[in-house]
């Protein structure tokens, strides 16, 4: 285990409460989807940055411990800053890989706007549950178990949905709940770009397979995606080779570890699945 593993792994709920005191804990979590306090673009660590992305950092983020569990409400912006993820702060997040009938990937370039990663080409959709009742898991069953894996599982398929047609103009037809295949979790730390980087990710990411036709319409945000394409798995090796070409952190990883053996067994998805965090730190 890593040095850093050792200090996400130590912190508890109290310290984690303690040391960002702008973190709502759980109990006292409203259910609304962004934060009351105001985040101004003139603040420096926005300097140069697109207003409307500016306004996204202040989405409510799940704020968890080592081990999955939600303590509380964070701002984007809280979770994202590196100052903060070197000292352990960790959150929860989801990555949709969606597949035609072809057995063909989509893929999404994040736009130039994007304060994270941008232009960085990347899975499908990859973003964050928020921190209200139906991205807990938790919406019109009052006895759900916040740390229940079932539940988070529920909660990240709804965020899936909610961010396809934010992203990609997915309708929620061509996306139902039912479809998405949760496979796993991994547990990973990323600067965005040099480790000088202000902004970055540690998160704990819920692996969501979906497939669907190939005709459903795509009609990207272009404030979150500049372009998109669908890949065999050949065409992504040689995307890969291609030096022109960025890739966010995530992606890579899942690709180095899991991808290629998850696509070479669509058919067969389920027998990947499992209750595991694959700490890739």
């Amino acid at each position: 285990m890593s040095d850093y593993s050792k200090l996400v792994k130590a912190l508890t709920k109290s310290e984690i409460l303690q040391k960002w005191t702008e973190i709502t804990p759980l109990e006292e979590v409203s259910g609304v989807p962004t934060s009351s306090g105001s985040t101004s673009a003139n603040e420096n660590v926005f300097e140069g940055h697109d207003e409307e992305q500016i306004k996204l950092m202040e989405e409510l983020c799940i704020v968890l411990d080592y081990d999955d569990i939600p303590i509380g409400a964070g701002t984007k912006k809280l979770c994202h800053l590196m100052t903060n993820i070197n000292e352990g702060l960790l959150h929860r997040a989801f990555s949709v890989f969606l597949f035609n009938e072809d057995g063909k990937l989509l893929l999404q370039q994040r736009a130039d706007e994007k304060i994270t990663f941008p232009n960085m080409w990347t899975n499908t959709c990859c973003s964050h549950p928020l921190c209200v009742p139906s991205e807990l898991g938790t919406k019109g069953d009052d006895s759900a178990d916040k740390n229940d894996l079932k539940t988070a599982v529920a909660g990240a398929k709804f965020a899936a949905q909610r961010k396809l047609y934010h992203e990609l103009g997915i309708s929620e037809e061509d996306c139902p709940i039912s479809e998405f295949q949760f496979l796993t979790r991994i547990h990973y730390k990323s600067a965005s770009g040099d480790e000088s980087s202000k902004w970055g990710e540690h998160e704990i990411d819920y692996i969501l397979i979906l497939r669907t036709k190939n005709n459903i319409k795509v009609d990207p945000n272009l404030n979150e995606v500049r372009d998109f394409r669908y890949v065999s798995a050949a065409e992504l090796k040689d995307m890969f080779e291609d030096k022109n070409l960025q890739f966010t952190p995530w992606f890579k990883l899942i690709c180095e570890t899991f991808l290629f053996q998850w696509w070479a067994e669509l058919n067969q998805i389920g027998q990947f699945e499992d209750e595991i965090v694959h700490r890739l730190l």
